[in-house]
């Protein structure tokens, strides 16, 4: 095998080298507990309050509102369950859509066997929420809306801004999964009327195992793991020092390359969906398709299986998906494919491509020849393909 081509950034992020050097004195010089009072603790308390504050900065939010978690499906549990349980005399209802993360969809049919009434708002073809929908599902006992910025699997960046006004005009707490989108796309928990968010450090070049919640002041919001007096007595545990100083320098360094690296990233995004699309028969984009993240692109090619499909791409050395990564060992074709409105055996073909600060144009040139091949080959194996050229040429 030659060179990886990596291409599923969604999954998961290489950590950068200046993050892993920031996190290495907290694991061997400044290793002192964070709630302790000797000098080498009060270290990991400064590194701590610092990372926090560089992240709040990011989202115009205040240092107190961040929560540190051990990831963002950590965050969407607590976003959901916390809410449930400090909200439930108020009301028993939540509102989401069909294509969130597993994280949130689970948890709401966990709370749903727990009394908890959850509404699940269509999206559109392009997977764009419908706005007058989930407006109408809001009644009197509502306490949440919980939707994502911008989906994992086909991209597609939702109106959150206006998401969030509605809710803020029924009174109603919003919450979304900002996974994939943080380090992406600039927001602003104010301008958007966003009450949590979540988010998680290896989606952006920084270490696994560490997230945050954002909670805005005067939610009133659960703790969510007891035990200690850590992130303000809400989420007890020893701190994961170096992963959030790794987190923040993370942070750090996305935000300050943001705007000329997605313009770069989309710029390769649109020059792979283009020739994807031109070279490839019988192929169609998944998620809409300028209003998207800068880096994802979703494709869906019929009379072939995506896993096959996969397999052999990583036999020549490049590295994508079918889906979610959390979802991967399922056969089940993608929950946010069929909700979008396709048929189970064009979903069952899909390929997730998702770009990376180190991508190049000849990279992606050498993924779109292997794909037309790979996807050729598999193909001349299908009957049903077979048979579809079979009936092209009787009506031809």
């Amino acid at each position: 095998m030659g060179k990886l081509i990596y291409l599923d950034n969604a999954a998961t992020t290489k950590t950068s080298p200046t993050v892993v050097e920031a996190m290495l004195p907290y694991f061997s010089e400044f290793y002192g507990n964070a709630s302790s009072i000797y000098s080498i603790g009060a270290k990991s308390k400064e590194a701590i309050n610092k990372s926090r504050a560089a992240i709040a900065a990011t989202l115009g939010a205040r240092p107190e509102e961040i929560y540190f978690t051990a990831g963002g499906s950590e965050a969407d549990n607590w976003a959901l369950k916390a809410t449930a349980e400090a909200y439930g005399a108020k009301g028993k209802h939540i509102i989401t859509t069909k294509i969130e993360h597993h994280a949130i969809l689970h948890t709401c049919e966990y709370l749903e066997k727990n009394g908890y009434d959850i509404t699940y708002v269509d999206v559109d073809e392009n997977g764009t929420v419908k706005l007058d929908q989930l407006e109408k599902a809001i009644r009197p006992d509502t306490i949440l809306i919980s939707v994502m910025f911008a989906n994992n699997e086909i991209g597609t960046i939702q109106p959150i801004r206006e998401i969030g006004e509605i809710a803020k005009k029924h009174g109603v707490l919003f919450h979304t999964d900002a996974v994939q989108a943080y380090g992406q796309l600039p927001i602003n928990v104010d301008e958007y009327h966003i009450d949590m968010l979540s988010s998680s450090g290896h989606k952006l070049n920084g270490p696994k195992g560490i997230g945050f919640l954002y909670i805005r002041k005067g939610v009133k919001i659960r703790s969510f793991v007891h035990g200690g007096a850590q992130e303000r007595k809400r989420r007890a545990g020893t701190e994961n020092v170096p992963g959030i100083v790794g987190y923040a320098k993370a942070v750090e360094e996305a935000f300050a390359t943001m705007q000329e690296r997605t313009a770069k990233e989309a710029e390769l995004r649109d020059y792979l969906i283009d020739r994807v699309l031109r070279e490839i028969p019988y192929t169609r984009l998944n998620g809409h398709r300028t209003n998207r993240l800068p880096n994802n692109a979703n494709f869906s090619f019929q009379f072939i299986e995506g896993e096959s499909l996969l397999i052999m791409l990583d036999m020549e050395g490049i590295c994508g998906s079918s889906g979610s990564a959390c979802t991967s060992g399922s056969l089940d074709p993608s929950h946010v494919l069929l909700a979008i409105g396709l048929p189970h055996e064009i979903a069952h073909g899909s390929l997730r491509l998702t770009l990376g600060a180190d991508t190049t144009k000849e990279d992606l040139d050498f993924v779109v020849e292997k794909i037309s091949g790979i996807v050729e080959r598999l193909r001349s194996m299908s009957p049903l393909y077979e048979d579809f050229v079979k009936k092209l040429q009787k009506n031809g």
